[in-house]
């Protein structure tokens, strides 16, 4: 009589685990960090029409790293849970901490009770009224929930130099152009061949911000020429990192064209 197959309970998570990082560590990465005027969402991606970044509700954003056809389900997800309280209560009533916390339970559920674990992380932020109010929440594949007080990095294979690289860049109540110049600069530092840091042009990027000074809905897209004025180069400034040769790291989402 054969035995039957056997891993303990230890073992599993960490193989959930190990795969689930490696899944996310194959895209592009995301910075989402809060300016003088609200919060600033960077994402590397070369598809206009497979969103990293997009809006929940009136005050709240979502960004995201791993497999497109995943987190795009809890996007959509987390747009239903909003509309639906908004409706049944209150507009007010919908926080990006209920949320963050519906992610956290829905993604820890799926990684403890399902063979394969979502290769996503996620992040939920609400501009508020002041800039000490802004909220950023990130949402790991495993259901962990942790609160960032001024700025995240997720996704790619180099999220910890991106993050370092970051924190020497990052300034509190800065304006927009220079939050983004501080993200773009983070995000182009890693990537290059040979460790060179990457030039990234406007065409490479999805930029959002929750703006606390637009009307009841805070989110709003830069595209197209309004993104460019904004870059660094546009005003002829110098970039953060002189550009190099370098190839952009694979991007796991699917159906973005620059991926193999």
């Amino acid at each position: 009589m054969s035995m039957p197959f056997y891993a303990s309970a230890e073992q599993i998570m960490r193989d959930r685990s190990e795969y689930a990082r490696k899944g996310i560590a194959r895209g592009r990465s995301v910075i989402v960090t809060t300016y003088a005027d609200g919060v600033l969402f960077v994402a590397e991606n070369a598809s206009f029409a497979l969103h990293k970044v997009s809006e929940i509700y009136d005050r709240i954003g979502f960004a995201a790293v791993g497999k497109y056809n995943e987190y795009e389900n809890l996007r959509v997800a987390g747009v239903r849970l909003a509309d639906l309280r908004g409706y049944s209560y209150d507009r007010r009533d919908v926080t990006a901490r209920a949320l963050a916390n519906a992610y956290a339970q829905t993604l820890g559920a799926i990684f403890t009770e399902q063979q394969k674990p979502f290769e996503v992380e996620i992040c939920v932020a609400e501009v508020g009224e002041t800039a000490d109010e802004d909220q950023l929440y990130r949402i790991s594949y495993d259901g962990t929930i942790v609160d960032e007080p001024d700025f995240l990095a997720m996704g790619g294979g180099q999220t910890e130099a991106i993050t370092n690289n970051m924190k020497e860049r990052f300034a509190a109540g800065a304006g927009l152009r220079e939050a983004l110049a501080a993200c773009v600069g983070a995000l182009s530092s890693v990537g290059g061949s040979n460790g060179a840091p990457r030039s990234l042009p406007a065409g490479q990027l999805e930029v959002a911000v929750l703006d606390r000074n637009r009307g009841t809905r805070k989110f709003r897209r830069y595209e197209g020429a309004a993104l460019t004025e904004l870059l660094p180069e546009a005003d002829g400034t110098p970039e953060a990192h002189p550009p190099g040769a370098d190839t952009p790291p694979h991007d796991q989402d699917a159906g973005d064209p620059s991926a193999p």
